[in-house]
């Protein structure tokens, strides 16, 4: 049996975006228990020259919801990056969610070969939706995954290995 492409990609974003908005959870009960301002707390970054936790997040987001519906052939909603807060965070993953739940596999099966258009820093790019699947978008939503944890871990939340990988489908 092959690996097709809504495999490879929708329920994988689900699966890691369910994790971040639960370690969301846990931030949130570290701020209050710390009595730290969520504002300042979605504001932490590990390097200055890096993007904040809210960042992370919304781009966590961008790279589940654009590969989706590019891969469908659609275009990509766009969305204001406005949230601040652990809740308008949590929010934006249950958009996000809702968002690429409601794309069937007959969707964005057979789109290995479909070309992608984008731009990457201001220039155009093609690739084809396999390559651009596997070796752009994933890498850049596990980016923004793994840096919101490493952010909230690095500012003292308790949360490891189990809460990044979160709960595999069918388990």
């Amino acid at each position: 049996m092959s690996l097709s492409m809504y495999q490879a990609s929708v329920p994988v974003f689900v699966q890691y975006l369910t994790g971040l908005d639960a370690m969301l959870d846990k931030a949130a009960a570290f701020c209050a228990a710390k009595k730290i301002d969520e504002t300042v707390f979605t504001g932490l970054r590990i390097a200055p020259d890096m993007f904040a936790l809210a960042r992370q997040v919304q781009l966590a987001s961008d790279f589940a919801k654009g590969p989706t519906a590019r891969l469908a052939g659609l275009e990509v909603p766009a969305w204001d990056d406005t949230e601040k807060t652990i809740p308008e965070l949590k929010a934006r993953i249950k958009k996000t969610l809702d968002y690429i739940h409601g794309f069937k596999a007959s969707q964005i099966d057979g789109s290995e070969n479909r070309d992608i258009q984008l731009k990457v820093r201001g220039n155009p790019v093609t690739f084809k939706g396999q390559t651009y699947l596997l070796n752009f978008a994933m890498g850049h939503f596990n980016f923004h995954v793994v840096t919101a944890y490493n952010i909230m871990r690095h500012a003292g939340v308790e949360i490891g290995k189990g809460d990044f990988i979160g709960k595999p489908p069918g388990m």
